[in-house]
């Protein structure tokens, strides 16, 4: 395992080189959301659909946050599943969501925030949803309502690559002296807290800086999405691998949050997202975002 503290005695400019390579990839990370507040960081708004309308459709039960809009919340970092491309949202998300807001007759209007303050953004109704991949744990389903699933995500531990062959069992890491890091309030920090209680739970507010915490070997490992580990691979050869263990650590699925009490708007998405997975444009959007071959099982409708 890497030692604790030898960040320290790295010459500074090898250290300059590591934050120079992880500046690529300062958009290139998905997160989950915590349930308290938080200082939003930025606002942004996607172009207007084609299709302007004053009200939402009256068979979604949505009365719009702002009218003529479907004002969605959300945390643009974490490619290729939600992210800036030339300043404006893109990823799976984004496109699936440009399908959502016709079919609600509703302009899509994407806010853009640190994702601490999705959530109680959504209680305050400054949103009419949250689409940021959210797992609908018991803890948030207290203070927000899910719709169905729409994206599946396998977490893994990531470890310095030298470590990666060695490591075979998540059990090597869950002992005194070693220190796992995760995104600050994501459902892996939760993982992290539930399969490592022996170790030390680093929550950090920023997923690059998460993963810094490992390459720069201030910490032994990451629970992180899969496909967030890839990102940063691809941007940092020879950093972090994936620990040689023969399954995920889980499998999750990220759902939309609405805000509490509004069954008939969860009702509409339910319909919407079993019509796009049985019909196959969620694979089809999957795949393509993901640049994957196949899209793990989804939960039937």
């Amino acid at each position: 395992m890497v030692t604790k503290g030898s960040s320290g005695r790295w010459p500074k400019l090898v250290l300059a080189l590591v934050l120079a390579a992880v500046a690529a990839f300062a958009l290139s990370a998905c997160g989950s959301d915590d349930d308290s507040g938080s200082t939003a960081a930025s606002t942004t708004a996607a172009p207007a659909s084609t299709s302007a309308s004053t009200t939402g459709s009256a068979d979604t039960g949505l009365n719009p946050a702002q009218a003529g809009k479907l004002t969605v919340g959300m945390n643009l970092q974490f490619k290729p599943e939600m992210y800036l491309e030339n300043g404006q949202p893109a990823g799976y998300d984004v496109e699936l969501l440009r399908l959502l807001a016709p079919a609600t007759g509703l302009d899509l209007n994407i806010q853009n925030l640190d994702f601490n303050g999705l959530i109680p953004g959504l209680q305050s109704r400054k949103f009419d949803m949250v689409s940021v991949g959210l797992s609908a744990t018991p803890e948030r389903r207290q203070v927000v309502d899910f719709s169905r699933a729409y994206v599946p995500y396998a977490q893994v531990l990531g470890v310095p690559a030298a470590d990666a062959a060695s490591v075979t069992s998540a059990d090597q890491l869950n002992r005194s002296g070693e220190t796992i890091v995760a995104l600050q309030g994501s459902t892996a920090e939760q993982l992290a807290r539930r399969m490592f209680p022996d170790a030390t739970i680093n929550g950090l507010p920023d997923q690059n800086s998460a993963f810094l915490e490992v390459a720069t070997g201030r910490a032994d490992g990451i629970v992180v999405e899969d496909y967030l580990l890839a990102q940063f691979q691809a941007s940092n050869r020879g950093r972090l691998e994936k620990a040689q263990i023969d399954r995920p650590l889980d499998v999750q699925y990220g759902s939309y949050a609405v805000p509490k009490g509004n069954e008939a708007f969860v009702q509409f998405l339910d319909r919407f997202l079993c019509e796009k997975q049985q019909d196959g444009t969620l694979e089809t959007l999957y795949k393509r975002a993901f640049s994957v071959t196949e899209m793990p099982p989804m939960p039937p409708c």
